[in-house]
């Protein structure tokens, strides 16, 4: 099986709110890695202290890192049209889709998904996280690091495959599937709105954690309409 292993930090959980912070993705052929993808990204904004500590990613290291506009290409390039493999797939699905869509491009995937695989055949063991498994499989695994996450994502579906794809249903169960989900092209902060939120920012002598440069439409009316709500016009 062919396939590209993704896994993607990111500044919080939602998709339609959060950025991609790093990039770390596997490309495996014929069982064997033929090639690796990594990078940092700027995500427009400064990170919750939660996520420096998960991760070890802080404001620094991303100062000058490219914006995801800027990786795209090479990623895509990489990753060809193969599917994507991911302990919890459609997380990492739907925020590079929205990336791309944002983008202008289209980006439609099958994927593999080592968690349901867990679930289904390692029923009886006490958790089915990555890094329980990776302790279960005696994988070597560096935790919320893209890269890591990706090589023992990829391991650990190389180790579920020699154990269980030859059962009864195997061939259903590690055959890649349409992953789903809906996004809409998010339209670039107006000159309007960049010009009514610079205002608001100076007048109320703010310190924002954004780059408002870098925002959408929306993001920049809920930035705005949570200045009014807080400090009025």
């Amino acid at each position: 099986m062919d396939y590209v292993c993704l896994d993607l930090e990111t500044t919080g959980l939602n998709p339609k709110m959060d950025k991609i912070t790093e990039i770390g993705a596997v490309k495996v052929r014929n069982r064997e890695v033929v090639g690796t993808f990594s990078t940092l990204i700027n995500p427009g904004r400064k990170l919750d202290e939660r996520i420096v500590e998960l991760t070890g990613i802080t404001d620094d290291m991303l100062r000058d890192a490219p914006s995801i506009g800027e990786v795209l290409p090479d990623f895509l390039n990489f990753s060809e049209e193969l599917p994507l493999l991911g302990h919890g797939v459609l997380f990492d699905y739907s925020f590079m889709k929205r990336a791309v869509v944002n983008a202008g491009g289209k980006y439609e995937r099958k994927g593999l998904d080592t968690l349901p695989i867990a679930r289904k055949y390692l029923a009886g063991i006490e958790s089915r996280s990555l890094g329980f498994l990776c302790r279960y499989y005696e994988i070597p695994h560096r935790a919320h690091r893209a890269l890591e996450d990706a090589r023992a994502t990829s391991a650990l579906y190389e180790k579920l495959w020699e154990d269980f794809s030859e059962k009864e249903d195997g061939e259903l169960v590690f055959r890649p599937k349409d992953l789903i989900y809906k996004v809409k092209k998010e339209a670039p902060i107006t000159e309007a709105q960049k010009d009514r939120l610079y205002k608001l920012i100076v007048r109320h002598k703010l310190n924002v954690d954004y780059d408002v440069e870098k925002l959408t439409r929306n993001e920049a009316s809920r930035y705005t309409d949570r200045i009014l709500a807080t400090y009025g016009r």
